[in-house]
């Protein structure tokens, strides 16, 4: 999943649906999510990248929580 994560390009999101499937476990969206909120490099796995289903944000762990990731996607 993180290299998965690794690959989406900037400028683009994936849903965790969708990065479960190329990380080659369809149906494993939940773990997907999981495995993203325990992100610790986030500058190297851009966890900001994954969306929920229908692109809603989500949550985001790091400081300023849903604030961050919306500049980040922005950025």
């Amino acid at each position: 999943v993180l290299e998965a994560c690794r690959r989406i390009p900037i400028g683009e999101t994936l849903t965790y649906t969708e990065l479960a499937r190329l990380a080659g476990r369809p149906g494993a969206a939940r773990a997907a999510g999981n495995t993203m909120a325990r992100d610790r490099f986030p500058l190297v796995v851009p966890c900001h990248r994954v969306v929920g289903a229908r692109g809603a944000l989500g949550g985001y762990s790091a400081p300023s929580g849903l604030t961050m990731k919306r500049r980040l996607l922005a950025a």
